[in-house]
């Protein structure tokens, strides 16, 4: 069971959707690079998600209940207190960023393996949500450029082209990068564009139609990149 809720409207700028999941079977989901990060209550108590370059396959056990929120790609700013590049390619506990919201991993816990009551994982998704802008309230705003940034470069402008438009040398966007999504400006261009392309696919539209919409060399070009991203063809992604 999956689920997705929609944020409240104050908050529909950093975040794009709070989820929960109650695993029906043992099992491994693939969670493939998006620009995301998210906050997740889970069997290993609260953690960070951060940002992914690859796959990273997710073992769960029937029973395992997750309740997530997750952000804008380039909005979670300093919220998690360290810089967002450390997170990348991790699963980091709460209690482990130097006190970063320590009192709710401690009062939630690890989640159970009994489904959870709908009372609970609603009493969980509000504590998260609070806590989130209790930590918004203490930090600097997320850099204003970096859905101008995503956008960009998602429509297959060059990082040369990108800095040019939004008034940056190459070197002021790549920092800006690092800081808002933590990536470089080409590795995030990769995964916008990954991720274009999926929607795409998704949608039904031929690959090859598919590739050059997305900015793709070839179908052949699309095929390395998706390989390269999420460790399976297009056609397991689409199954």
């Amino acid at each position: 069971m999956y689920v997705e809720r929609a944020p409240h409207a104050e908050l529909a700028g950093r975040i794009s959707w709070l989820w929960e999941q109650v695993a029906e079977s043992d099992g491994s989901q693939l969670v493939v690079p998006d620009a995301a990060v998210d906050l997740i209550w889970g069997p290993g108590g609260l953690h960070v998600a951060g940002p992914d370059t690859g796959p990273m396959p997710t073992p769960m056990r029937a029973g395992d209940v997750y309740v997530g929120v997750r952000f804008h790609p380039g909005a979670t700013g300093l919220l998690f207190g360290v810089p967002l590049e450390e997170l990348r390619d991790q699963r980091v506990p709460v209690s482990a960023l130097s006190g970063v919201m320590s009192d709710l991993a401690a009062r939630l816990g690890p989640s159970g393996r009994t489904g959870e009551s709908p009372e609970v994982r609603a009493a969980v998704r509000r504590a998260m949500v609070g806590a989130v802008t209790e930590r918004w309230g203490e930090t600097p705003a997320p850099d204003a450029a970096a859905p101008a940034m995503a956008t960009a470069l998602r429509a297959g402008r060059s990082v040369r082209e990108v800095a040019w438009e939004l008034g940056f040398s190459e070197r002021q966007l790549h920092r800006r990068s690092l800081a808002s999504f933590g990536y470089s400006p080409k590795v995030l261009q990769r995964i916008v564009r990954f991720q274009r392309a999926l929607r795409m696919a998704r949608a039904g539209r031929p690959l090859a139609e598919v590739a050059f919409a997305s900015g793709y060399a070839d179908q052949a070009h699309l095929a390395n990149d998706v390989k390269r991203l999420s460790g399976v063809t297009m056609g397991t992604l689409l199954s």
